[in-house]
């Protein structure tokens, strides 16, 4: 382990050049086996060095714009060079490593141990919420492979308490029932949602009346019924912004017309589609999501 930790650290020392040298991505490989002879000579580990290298810089815009999502009051320029490239180094790891290899945890850890021997003073809080919010979108991978700390509940009981409204929205057309459903930038399929009771001219909005005003606004929809309640649930997120607080969300059964979808521009979110009900299955969804959609199908069928 000490080994790759050093390998993480060449890698981040030879981006940093590279990014404030402005250089190209020819340059960023002289300039590694620069430091990797300079630093690391010898050293077997050579090829994971290269490889988290070069898929760092082919993956870079990707990257840099699942960060901006994850901190959208800190655009990628104005991060530092040396965190922007830490969390780039974090983030490849955590999304395209072999989990096998480089599981979830170790990616972040390392990232946060990176930023603390190179950052500022605040770098490892940084890049630790940047990261633990993206960890937590893509569904916290491997996190049952480690036990929970014995007081977490105690303190959950403690965080702030964001109320949100979901749907799951479907269409007839002809034969062809329809869902809508949107993309995030951490490549899942799931369903729209948004704040309820967010401003004071809407707080006194029930849960069902927020849900269908968030619901149209995200998707662009004219008109909207909501036939019935699917299911409650409630997760911790964390903001580089606002630190923990606790997510419940209530989701609906709820038809639409079959038009066009228009996506609402805010962060998070990239795209919007129909979906045939016979083409979910082979959709990305997250662990907690899934069995809503499987009960509103179930629902829908038996309209029939």
């Amino acid at each position: 382990m000490a080994n790759r930790h050093l390998s993480r650290s060449i890698v981040l020392q030879s981006l940093y050049e590279w990014d404030f040298g402005k250089k190209s991505e020819g340059e960023a490989r002289e300039i590694f086996k620069r430091n990797a002879d300079e630093f690391a000579p010898g050293m077997a580990d050579f090829a994971f060095m290269d490889t988290l290298l070069q898929g760092v810089l082919a993956k870079r815009v990707e990257l840099d714009n699942v960060i901006g999502k994850a901190a959208p009051d800190w655009p990628i320029e104005k991060i530092s060079v040396i965190d922007r490239n830490i969390l780039r180094v974090g983030l490849y790891e955590l999304l395209f490593s072999d989990r096998k290899e480089v599981p979830a945890k170790v990616a972040i850890n390392e990232a946060i141990e990176l930023a603390k021997n190179f950052g500022g003073e605040t770098s490892g809080r940084f890049v630790n919420g940047v990261l633990g919010a993206i960890y937590k979108e893509i569904g916290e991978p491997g996190k049952n492979e480690t036990s929970k700390k014995k007081h977490a509940h105690v303190e959950d009981k403690n965080l702030p308490v964001l109320m949100l409204g979901g749907a799951v929205v479907y269409a007839r057309e002809g034969d062809e029932v329809y869902l809508a459903l949107v993309h995030d930038v951490f490549g899942h399929w799931t369903l729209s949602k948004g704040k309820i009771g967010d401003s004071p001219e809407i707080a006194n909005e029930s849960v069902e009346e927020s849900t269908l005003r968030e619901i149209k606004e995200e998707l662009g929809l004219p008109k909207l019924t909501i036939k019935e309640k699917l299911a409650e649930n409630e997760y911790i997120a964390f903001s580089p912004e606002s630190g923990k607080k606790k997510k419940h969300v209530t989701y609906f059964l709820v038809e639409s017309s079959y038009v066009d979808l228009k996506l609402e521009e805010k962060g998070g979110l990239d795209d919007a589609k129909w979906f045939r009900l016979k083409d979910i299955l082979d959709l990305n969804f997250y662990n907690d999501i899934l069995p809503i959609v499987t009960k509103a199908i179930n629902i829908i069928l038996a309209q029939k």
